[in-house]
């Protein structure tokens, strides 16, 4: 549902007191710090020490230059990605359209619970099956806290996650510090062979999820309203490049720790390329504490990435379907496939693998239409994209498809 337009919500002088950091960037911020993310750079660290630290240096750019372009889309235009799509797309594409963005969507959704189906089993035994019905449990809180309190109230309780995240991934540093001058050298782009260059893909082309790219531009326009004053609208677009700026950072300071991580602690231990097993292999390398803290910031991760990942679904297919299903009946259609992977025993980390491929063919689509609409003045008015903009979103496009192909071919031939 649209929010109201902002002159009915506060004047122009309150507008800055509004914007306080802590808004819907950190939302959509939990698509980059979610169990997949860290299943990639644990095992990028383990394997390839601190080879490929510039990866994530990279790829955390890219985030925050799409990021922006969502949510200056919702800003300028009052809408989000899905609805404009929604009303540009003859029926039959539109349906299609919603079709494979929802399956992206699902299968963000499915890797995000079977994330912290695997953290609760660390943490206590709990069998996958019913960890992921106590994972899906605990989002129907977080979502029935966002559809009765409000975008504001999800918003904080998304950051408290997002804060156990850092705290759990980032905690292992202090105890063992990576060697600053290798850090610094991972720092270099370069490869060491076929499996390096595999591995930068997956880490680089996951860069982009398609379902934060839907959400972050209604997140933006539902917690700031649409003005009609091009003014506000710049103002507000200005305080948000620095909302997703603080945000990205945050993530990426937590995805780079992770790999951090695992290049001092883990290098070279067997069996660190599932999640158990680098759980296994940090608790004995720094202590069953740091462990504990581990595997609490994979169950935050997982709970917050698919309370994240529900609500976006929702913003698909209310502004492709205008159909609204409740946020609750909804966590519990999706929360099916999940479970259904979890009960057949498939490997966990497997599943989220491929989760992941799955989800690399949504990436075009979510992010070849937001470039093109930010840059049409017709359709962002004074806010259209500079030349400058429109280059640095292209080149950034053509990278990350172009990785994801990669990344599709490698795992496919890979896996056959």
């Amino acid at each position: 549902m649209a929010a109201p337009t902002l002159e009915t919500r506060a004047t122009p002088g309150k507008v800055w007191s509004r914007l306080l950091l802590l808004g819907p960037a950190f939302v959509a911020a939990i698509a980059y710090v979610d169990p997949g993310n860290v299943a990639a750079n644990l095992t990028a660290g383990a394997n390839y020490g601190y080879l490929l630290v510039w990866v994530l240096v990279v790829a955390n750019a890219m985030a925050v230059l799409v990021q922006y372009q969502s949510a200056k889309l919702g800003l300028a235009t009052g809408m989000s990605l899905p609805e404009i799509l929604g009303k540009r797309l003859g029926n039959k594409r539109r349906r299609l359209y919603w079709l494979q963005a929802e399956v992206v969507a699902g299968a963000t959704d499915m890797a995000e619970v079977i994330g912290g189906a695997v953290a609760l089993n660390l943490l206590f035994g709990v069998p996958l099956l019913a960890g992921g019905v106590i994972v899906g449990v605990a989002s129907m809180l977080l979502l029935a806290l966002q559809s009765r309190r409000g975008q504001r109230s999800f918003e904080y309780a998304i950051l408290v996650l997002l804060g156990i995240i850092a705290v759990g991934f980032v905690s292992g540093l202090f105890v063992n510090p990576p060697d600053a001058a290798s850090a610094l050298g991972g720092l270099v782009p370069r490869f060491e062979g076929t499996d390096t260059i595999l591995l930068a893909a997956s880490m680089l082309g996951a860069t982009v999820m398609p379902h934060a790219i839907y959400l972050h531009s209604a997140l933006a326009r539902d917690r700031h309203g649409f003005s009609p004053d091009p003014g506000i609208r710049t103002k507000l677009i200005r305080a948000t490049r620095t909302d997703v700026v603080g945000a990205l950072l945050l993530a990426g300071v937590v995805n780079i720790s992770m790999l951090l991580l695992a290049a001092s602690s883990l290098r070279g231990i067997e069996g660190t390329d599932t999640i158990a097993g680098a759980h296994a292999a940090v608790t004995s390398a720094l202590g069953p504490a740091i462990g504990v803290v581990f595997a609490i910031g994979l169950l935050a991760s997982g709970l917050a990435s698919t309370s994240v990942g529900c609500y976006a679904g929702a913003t698909i297919m209310g502004g492709l379907l205008k159909v609204r299903i409740p946020l609750l009946t909804r966590r519990v259609i999706t929360l099916i496939p999940a479970l259904i992977v979890l009960g057949a025993g498939i490997e966990p980390t497997l599943a989220l693998v491929l989760s992941q491929v799955l989800l690399s063919f949504g990436i075009p689509f979510a992010l070849i239409p937001l470039i093109r609409l930010t840059g049409k003045r017709e359709v962002m008015g004074i806010h259209a994209d500079s030349l400058a903009l429109k280059i640095a979103g292209w080149a950034s496009a053509t990278l990350i498809v172009g990785l994801n192909c990669v990344l599709i071919v490698l795992t496919v031939s890979g896996q056959s």
